[in-house]
C-alpha cells in the first residue's frame, strides 16, 4: 500500500512540474474579448474576475443598465475564452476530461458577434 502512495504521489509531482512549465512557457493566460461595436473590452483570467474593462466615451449612451449589462456579457465571454486558453495550454499535460470537470472546458471560437463557425 505505501508503494501505491509513493507512486501516486510521485506522478502528482510529475503533472505539477508538467503544468508549471507549460504555464512557464504560454505566459499570462488570460482571454480578451469585446462588444460588436467595440465600446466594451474585458481582460479575464480563467475562473477569476475580470483583470481589465475598458469603456470607451460611445458606451456611456447605453445607460447605466445597458453598460452594466453588457459589461457582464463582454466580461463572461472573456472568461470563456481564458478558461478556452487554460483548457488548450494544459490538455498536453492533464486529461481533457479532468479540466473540463474542473471548470475549465474548451469552448468553440467566437467571432466579435458570439457567432461560433
Amino acid at each position: 500500500m505505501d508503494d501505491d502512495v509513493e507512486r501516486a504521489a510521485r506522478k502528482v509531482r510529475a503533472v505539477e512540474q508538467a503544468v508549471s512549465e507549460h504555464v512557464t512557457r504560454s505566459g499570462p493566460i488570460t482571454g480578451r474579448a469585446w462588444s460588436p461595436d467595440g465600446a466594451v473590452t474585458v481582460v479575464a483570467t480563467p475562473g477569476g474576475p475580470p483583470q481589465q474593462i475598458a469603456v470607451s466615451p460611445a458606451a456611456l449612451r447605453m445607460g447605466p443598465h445597458g453598460l452594466a449589462a453588457e459589461i457582464v456579457r463582454v466580461a463572461e465571454k472573456a472568461q470563456r475564452a481564458a478558461s478556452s486558453r487554460l483548457h488548450q495550454t494544459l490538455e498536453r499535460v492533464v486529461d481533457p476530461r479532468e479540466l473540463t470537470a474542473m471548470g475549465f472546458p474548451r469552448h468553440a471560437d467566437e467571432d466579435e458577434f458570439g457567432w461560433r463557425p
